[in-house]
């Protein structure tokens, strides 16, 4: 944790973007501490912490669903949700990863699952005080569509997802 704060105000005080910097910092560690001894301790503690500030995170969410964001909402919102989740995030990670040391498993689980969609609410924040957009609700609707679309379809399948790719680590496959 104190990585993670550190790595985000050094980027902020640098004026870059921190979210990426303590993504950065996150694939870093987990390259060089994989096969620590207090990395299942670790990894666990991660777990537990990013569940809880989830749970914060959804009923903050659901008090707002419940305030009117998704009054706008049209199915065109939620087939972009869909094909954003299952396809264009992806394959844009998938790309982003072309070039690296990383095992194909593992590619393509970091590339479908990604950054957590939380933080597009905060780039859309900023965003929004610096632009003006045309149908601002509309678009609020459209990534709070997308992030429940997310976070549905991976809390589903990120458990057994990481199961078997620590199954497959262990067994040494590619």
């Amino acid at each position: 944790m104190a990585i993670t704060l550190a790595v985000y105000g050094v980027a902020e005080l640098c004026h870059t973007y921190g979210f990426l910097a303590v993504f950065v910092a996150a694939v870093v560690i987990r390259q060089q501490e994989h096969a620590h001894q207090y990395h299942e301790t670790l990894n666990l503690f991660a777990e537990q912490c990013e569940r809880l500030l989830m749970a914060v995170l959804l009923l903050l969410l659901g008090g707002a669903v419940v305030g009117g964001p998704l009054r706008p909402f049209s199915w065109q919102h939620l087939v972009f949700a869909l094909l954003f989740v299952l396809l264009v995030r992806p394959f844009v990670g998938w790309l982003g990863l072309l070039g690296s040391n990383t095992r194909a498993r593992e590619r393509w689980s970091i590339a479908v699952f990604g950054v957590r969609g939380i933080g597009s609410f905060y780039y859309l924040a900023f965003a929004s005080n610096r632009a003006a957009f045309a149908d601002l609700p509309a678009l609020w609707s459209v990534v709070i569509w997308t992030v429940l679309v997310s976070i549905l379809l991976h809390g589903l399948s990120a458990e057994l997802i990481m199961t078997r790719l620590d199954d497959w680590r262990r067994r040494g496959k590619r």
